[in-house]
């Protein structure tokens, strides 16, 4: 007989994986779009909506899917899932035309709404103390975006773009079969079936849960949205060949996995509101230097004109997108937690809603900043983007959140005998 202990982090296990390569075949194209690009000769817009497309597939579908999830049980819609991905992974090898790519990548992009159906099914397994923890660990299976950069551009090197969708095709079914047998049902984590659509839409009109998609759809979309871009911004800004340049790149991707487990200890922690507000602060001071783009400027000196030159080196850079995807690792996995906290009964649904919207930032901010860099000619514009809604989110948490808990305050500091 399994215990229950057994049970949750086989589950927790099992689900880390499955979430892990449905996320690597979701961000497959940050690699495999940079040959795709120069064999179709696509602009950087056309690049943007390349990239972007599974993204849209994956971010549509977080709601249904979260509301199968909490009908029907985690385990069941997540290996259909994965088994729906399959073919159409394959069938990426034979794509030829833009429209083509589109397509299929719609299909391919149903792997992203994995994350929907695995974080309300392991949630559900663990105590509400531990919640965070279990959500962060699953979590950091954003680390598909680091194994991509990692393993695709050196498929691509030795036989070609077209052998990664075959591979990647392989792996899923693979890890589908293994998901199968080595997780659980249990029928009690789901609602009761007298709950309809209806109640569970109810969430919609919740102002709340829109200030967290805004939350997520920049630590997780502005995640999605940069680990697609990194790889093309260093070989198009530094000059880096495509293997170093998504080598590179995984100082943004897989700190912005790996440490999401870090976010959700910390938020069980410290709360969900504090760790929050210091992502968000953080991200926009590095964001803000990142946006700074090549310049040169001559200034009138006394001994005559003097030309000076300000540009951020490579090494530096590095470093800032490090801690911009530490502090989204971070920042994913709390506002979760902020979920599991209000919303513990629908946190399907809710997560649904939520992923929605921070998957469409994912999907919209690629095209944006194909738009950007095509309109201005400044590469960095796409962090002046990033840079101008990360400041949306502080002004919004500061009037609904800060000031607020500030005002509570206020009357315990007024009665207190020792002031």
């Amino acid at each position: 007989m399994t215990s229950l202990s057994q049970k949750q982090w086989s589950v927790l296990i099992m689900s880390t994986l499955a979430f892990t390569v449905c996320f690597a075949v979701w961000m497959m194209f940050a690699v495999i779009g940079v040959p795709i690009k120069n064999d179709l000769g696509l602009n950087e817009t056309e690049f943007g909506i390349l990239i972007a497309t599974p993204v849209l597939t994956g971010s549509l579908i977080r709601l249904p899917i979260g509301m199968w999830t909490d009908k029907f049980g985690g385990r069941i819609v997540f290996f259909l899932i994965m088994l729906a991905t399959v073919v159409p992974i394959w069938l990426m090898a034979y794509a030829t035309a833009f429209w083509h790519f589109l397509v299929i990548g719609l299909f391919v992009g149903v792997a992203g709404g994995s994350f929907s159906v695995g974080i309300a099914y392991v949630a559900r397994w663990f105590e509400k103390n531990r919640q965070g923890m279990a959500m962060g660990v699953f979590g950091a299976g954003n680390t598909g975006a680091a194994v991509t950069k990692l393993v695709a551009p050196a498929i691509v090197v030795a036989y070609g773009w077209t052998m990664v969708p075959q591979v990647y095709a392989a792996a899923m079914l693979v890890t589908a079969l293994l998901f199968w047998f080595f997780t659980y049902d249990d029928p009690e984590h789901r609602v009761p079936s007298h709950v309809t659509v209806r109640d569970q839409l109810r969430a919609l009109k919740d102002p709340t849960v829109w200030k967290y998609c805004q939350y997520y759809s920049i630590v997780f979309g502005g995640y999605v949205a940069l680990a697609l871009w990194m790889t093309k911004y260093y070989v198009s800004e530094y000059g880096f060949d495509l293997k170093t340049a998504a080598l590179l790149a995984t100082a943004f991707s897989l700190p912005g996995g790996v440490l999401r487990a870090v976010g959700g200890w910390l938020s069980d922690k410290w709360g969900a509101h504090k760790v929050t507000w210091w992502v968000l602060w953080v991200s926009w001071i590095c964001l803000f230097i990142m946006s700074y783009p090549k310049t040169e400027f001559t200034v009138q000196t006394v001994t005559g004109p003097q030309t000076f030159s300000l540009h951020i080196p490579a090494e530096l850079f590095t470093v800032l997108l490090f801690i911009v995807g530490v502090a989204f690792a971070f920042g994913k996995a709390s506002v979760f937690k902020y979920i599991s906290d209000e919303y513990p009964h629908n946190i399907g649904v809710i997560s649904g809603i939520v992923g929605l919207v921070g998957g469409l930032g994912g999907f919209l901010l690629p095209i944006m900043f194909g738009a950007l860099v095509d309109l201005t000619g400044i590469r960095s514009s796409v962090f002046m983007l990033m840079y101008g809604v990360v400041w949306v989110s502080l002004i919004w948490m500061y009037f609904t959140e800060v000031r607020k808990l500030d005002l509570m305050m206020r009357p315990a500091r007024a009665t207190d005998p020792l002031e």
